[in-house]
């Protein structure tokens, strides 16, 4: 029997729209979980990623990785991730890498080897954020103006420091939509920026590692353009952090605490 896997999830939202009208409704949201990677027997990377299709995620991240042929795929469901415990035809390189292995991207997660690490507790946060519907709007309409990267080539990812009003004070750019995110947070305290009852402002699917950022970073409320994953949903819950996703000129989903 395979092993089970975390299903898509249902969650509240409050779907407001500019007018001020609220609507309550469900919404399916895709499943996000830690997956830990072991190659032959040498812990390797923990991923955040979608449980399925997993030993041909495995089997691509090693091309990816160049490490070798995989001679054989286990997939282990271990608490609330999965373990890939990959065998390689040639361990060589594996054994290289993992001796001066470096860090690609700024996903959050790179280097922590166990699954309980990956899901550590979030402190609480502790502001609130004063932003209302309009200001979300308000953000979300001016955010491209601020994005002088993404207009010239369309393939950057913009976060945005916003205040309680909806005014864009600060701009980071990146292909990678960590990236952006650190890139942002790492302005801030090198300019001494708080929050002050503002918002997060992100140009990408939400994901667990962008929650745990804003979480870490002291944020009070994150917005998306688009959709979170189950996982960032429920991590932000958690902390009480304020999500708002699928900010659009037409609606916007809160979700319900």
């Amino acid at each position: 029997m395979p092993p089970a896997y975390p299903e898509p999830m249902d969650m509240w939202f409050d779907r407001v729209t500019p007018d001020g009208s609220e609507t309550r409704l469900q919404r399916e949201l895709v499943a996000e979980v830690p997956v830990a990677i072991e190659i032959n027997g040498l812990g390797y990377a923990v991923m955040m990623a979608t449980p399925t299709d997993l030993a041909d995620f495995a089997v691509g991240f090693v091309a990816a990785e160049r490490l070798g042929t995989v001679a054989e795929v286990e997939t282990h469901a271990a608490g609330r991730g999965v373990i890939l415990r990959v065998t390689l035809t040639d361990p060589a390189a594996v054994i290289e890498r993992v001796r001066h292995r470096t860090t690609d991207s700024s996903c959050g997660l790179c280097g922590i080897d166990n699954l309980e690490a990956a899901l550590r507790p979030l402190p609480p946060v502790q502001g609130k954020s004063a932003a209302g519907p309009d200001a979300l709007f308000r953000a979300a309409a001016a955010l491209r103006d601020h994005q002088p990267l993404t207009r010239v080539t369309g393939a950057a990812h913009a976060a945005a420091l916003c205040s309680a009003e909806g005014a864009i004070r600060l701009v980071r750019e990146d292909v990678g939509r960590h990236n952006a995110f650190d890139k942002l947070i790492g302005a801030m305290t090198r300019q001494g920026l708080e929050w002050d009852g503002g918002f997060a402002l992100i140009s990408a699917r939400c994901s667990f590692e962008l929650v745990e950022k804003a979480v870490l970073a002291g944020c009070p409320l994150l917005a998306a353009i688009s959709a979170p994953t189950a996982l960032a949903a429920e991590r932000a819950k958690d902390a009480g952090l304020a999500l708002v996703a699928l900010v659009r000129p037409d609606a916007l989903l809160r979700l319900v605490a």
